[in-house]
């Protein structure tokens, strides 16, 4: 697929799960429980343990069937091992131009991290694909709406701090898509699967 065709459909769900673990083994059984409830975006942070291999062993497991990239990927070196491993996108919770530059010359579209107007402008002027509001715990909906009215170019997806129940609020005041880490994958395999399905259901009523 095209960058842009990537970026869309990592985006098309308007939520992406965040797997940041203390194991491979612990990583590959979230992952397997998201998929499998029918999260279609995912990304493991690089400070999970063999997190590229982890990588690697996802996408090629899923295919086209959902879109697995690298998470935390804060320097060049770090995202031409992330594209190296398969990753179908890059995401970072800061702003480097390298890591962007990196990505965009192989073809994956990057998600750097923001946490001012300054930064988003930035972002958007190094041809982010997307900004990750981050930490989304350290403001509100209100701000993002706010910022959006101002900056209404600018595809925010807000992470850090996103629960499911306050997904919709942030889809509502102009988030493309929210990431959620652990309020969505604590629990046992039933219960994530409800919670995911609970989440989506209230996405899907929200609407476009």
């Amino acid at each position: 697929m095209y960058r842009w065709e990537i970026t869309r459909a990592a985006l098309a769900q308007r939520v992406f799960a965040t797997i940041r673990t203390d194991s491979y083994d612990q990583a590959a059984g979230m992952a397997d429980t998201l998929l499998s409830a029918g999260i279609t975006t995912l990304e493991i942070s690089l400070t999970t343990p063999f997190a590229l291999e982890a990588v690697t062993t996802l996408v090629r497991e899923v295919g086209d069937d959902a879109i697995i990239g690298a998470g935390t990927v804060l320097d060049a070196a770090s995202a031409r091992m992330a594209v190296d491993a398969g990753a179908r996108f890059l995401a970072a919770p800061n702003l480097d131009a390298e890591v962007i530059s990196t990505g965009h010359r192989y073809g994956i579209p990057v998600f750097p991290g923001a946490a001012t107007v300054n930064e988003i402008v930035r972002s958007l002027e190094l041809g982010a694909d997307a900004v990750m509001l981050f930490p989304a715990s350290a403001v509100g909906p209100e701000w993002l709406e706010d910022v959006r009215t101002a900056l209404p170019q600018a595809p925010l997806l807000p992470t850090a701090g996103i629960t499911p129940d306050s997904a919709p609020r942030w889809l509502a005041a102009g988030a493309v898509a929210c990431g959620l880490g652990a309020p969505l994958v604590e629990g046992d395999r039933e219960t994530v699967a409800k919670r995911v399905a609970d989440l989506l259901d209230r996405i899907a009523d929200h609407g476009e």
